[in-house]
């Protein structure tokens, strides 16, 4: 674990302040021995002591980067204590990994690696195979055989190489342990263990197997960290798919089939960061390693885990000064204002009232009134009134996740690159024929030059063409491990992202934000810039002539802080995309710790959405995508 934190670190030129785990000190303490001659001083510094008092401590000082490894609940009080920042975070996070047995698998190999994922060091690994999915025909064989090796797993010293079980790390642990054993059984488990002896001292606890429970039992849905393998059964590959997904981690699997087809299949549609093919536990320092969803975000080892190190060369010490004392406890409220009226414009030698052409909100694929029929003014820079939007509010947000997630189930993620590169090149053109609209739309809401405006419409269809040309060219690569096999990193989209645009240029900052996404297969819920809203009310004309499937890219407009608190409370949102203020960023991060998405903000500094250097590349890429590892080990 020191490597997997230490190496990647100092390999891109950091320095390092290390806080072991309290019951690994002297490990940690025996390798600053080994290094106090090699690396200068001060390269990497080890400070134990409680994870409440040198932790806190360390996650709360002048530091860049902070990479944690532990449990969820941790995880979440250190995405908390770091929001607004500036400072960049990695979490390896708990897990309830599913082990899948499908009905050709071999059982006897199965069983061997069940053994190696559940009761490998106790059980206290976060990436344990904790859940056992076998297929029902073939479940009554396969739980006998793994009882039948359940009593002749030897427990005892872990030092003895002849020993398959060890020590629970103390008595709180054990107690945690016996505490979901008996949890288990009284939500109408059957409980399972071997009769093989025990040591008479120490925190041993016997490797226990649990059936006959209902998948959303609690012993079936939390982290244990023990000796504990609970099982279910599942009838279809899709079901197992559904069961294996069924959980609000995401950090490993395993799958154990002959037919190659049917595992790989199975394998790219599990939510996971790291899956085995008939293996468990595969690790690699050239393969990446890390969680999806509560499980954490980040990577350990392989490329993916060195950029976890580094930040554009561009960006600055990303710090925001901000006064935590005086965030307000109001942030994201509310109250619709009387909506202004329109100056009637004179026709014909009479003042009529103007026809109401206020711009709607775009989910689903479809124009749609604001839920709450209020309207927001938008003025120009010299406050004239140039039009109103519509002013959302959480159930437009509702609705527009909901059709994001739509989209992204029925197959947006599943087309074929190409095909999404050709629909960001319709779209590119599309916008490239209203052009002068759009350049006339912009003068109108800033008061900037028809220069400036007409750099910035031309640099947003470039930017299109960018990421059309990206849609099938980023989906990973073939690891150096040193398996016999494969391993492939496959850079997998999101799912749902929230993005809320920044006020400066209003198209670009909307396209360099949405383009990335929506290439790499992600669905899209936009809150525009609050200032100037209407070119992205205008661009929804060009989705809809674009071969955009519906729900794809939902626009909803309206206060930005007060439609971006209730997307980034959203549990079925991925991830949020934040470039407000710094106090706002602060809440996106704070708030995200809820159910640990990814969050990507701009702590409120500036950024240049002209420069290609600032505005596209390898940056936007990397945040729309995460990268799940398939280990396929290959001979007899």
């Amino acid at each position: 674990m020191m490597a997997w934190k230490i190496a990647p670190a100092i390999a891109m030129g950091n320095t390092v302040v290390l806080k072991p785990a309290e019951y690994t000190s002297l490990t940690a303490l025996l390798f600053a021995e080994i290094i106090q001659n090699i690396l200068p001083p001060g390269v990497v510094n080890i400070i134990t002591g409680d994870g409440r008092v040198a932790g806190t401590a360390l996650a709360g000082g002048d530091i860049d980067k902070l990479a944690f490894t532990g449990s969820t609940e941790v995880g979440r009080i250190l995405r908390k204590q770091t929001a607004g920042s500036g400072l960049k975070l990695s979490l390896e996070l708990g897990g309830k990994s599913p082990f899948v047995v499908f009905e050709d698998a071999d059982l006897d190999g199965a069983v061997e690696g069940v053994v190696d994922a559940i009761w490998f060091n106790q059980g206290q690994v976060c990436c344990a195979g904790s859940r056992l999915i076998v297929q029902e025909n073939v479940a009554e064989k396969f739980i006998q055989k793994l009882k039948n090796r359940m009593e002749k797993l030897r427990v005892g010293d872990p030092l003895d190489k002849a020993i398959d079980m060890g020590a629970i790390v103390d008595k709180t642990q054990w107690e945690t342990v016996d505490g979901w054993v008996k949890r288990g059984v009284s939500e109408g488990g059957v409980c399972y263990q071997p009769n093989i002896p025990m040591p008479e001292k120490g925190l041993f606890y016997k490797p226990t197997l649990i059936t006959g429970l209902d998948p959303a039992a609690a012993t079936v849905q939390e982290e244990i960290f023990g000796p504990v393998l609970v099982s279910l059964t599942f009838r279809t590959p899709g079901e197992a798919v559904e069961l294996a997904n069924n959980t609000r981690y995401g950090l490993a699997a395993s799958v154990w089939s002959d037919n190659i087809n049917l595992a790989l299949d199975a394998a790219s549609k599990i939510k996971a960061g790291a899956v085995w093919v008939n293996s468990t536990n595969l690790f690699d320092g050239a393969s990446g390693f890390g969680g999806y969803r509560e499980s954490g975000f980040g990577r350990e080892g392989g490329k993916e885990g060195l950029f976890e190190y580094v930040r554009p060369i561009w960006m600055e010490r990303p710090r925001t000064g901000l006064d935590m004392d005086s965030l307000s406890a109001k942030w994201g409220g509310h109250i619709p204002a009387r909506p202004s009226m329109l100056t009637p414009a004179p026709t014909n030698g009479h003042s009529l009232p103007p026809v109401d052409r206020t711009p709607k909100m775009y989910v689903g694929g479809k124009q749609v009134r604001p839920d709450g029929h209020y309207t927001v003014t938008v003025t120009g820079a010299k406050g004239k009134l140039v039009g109103q939007v519509g002013d959302g509010n959480r159930k437009d947000i509702r609705n527009a996740v909901e059709a994001a997630h739509k989209a992204r189930t029925s197959g947006w993620a599943m087309r074929h690159g190409y095909n999404r590169s050709q629909i960001l090149y319709f779209i590119a053109e599309n916008l490239d024929a209203r052009n002068a609209e759009f350049v006339k739309r912009i003068v109108e809401m800033t008061g900037r030059t028809q220069k400036s405006a007409q750099a910035e419409v031309d640099t947003a269809v470039e930017r299109l063409f960018t990421y059309a040309a990206w849609a099938d060219k980023y989906g990973g690569d073939i690891q150096e491990t040193t398996l016999r096999g494969i391993t492939v990193a496959v850079n997998e989209p999101i799912g749902v992202v929230g993005i809320v645009c920044p006020d400066e240029y209003p198209l670009l900052g909307f396209i360099s934000l949405m383009a990335p996404a929506i290439s790499r297969g992600n669905t899209v819920v936009m809150i525009p810039s609050q200032q100037h809203p209407l070119s992205a009310t205008d661009f929804y004309q060009v989705l809809d002539t674009s071969d955009v499937p519906d729900g794809v890219v939902n626009i909803v407009t309206g206060d930005r802080d007060h439609l971006t608190k209730t997307l980034v409370q959203h549990e079925d949102v991925d991830s949020i995309w934040y470039f407000g203020s710094a106090e706002g960023c602060y809440h996106v991060e704070h708030e995200s710790a809820a159910n640990m998405k990814r969050t990507w903000v701009g702590y409120g500094l500036p950024r240049d959405w002209m420069s290609r250097e600032q505005g596209e590349g390898h940056e936007f890429l990397h945040e729309s995508t995460q990268v799940k590892n398939i280990w396929v080990p290959t001979g007899e």
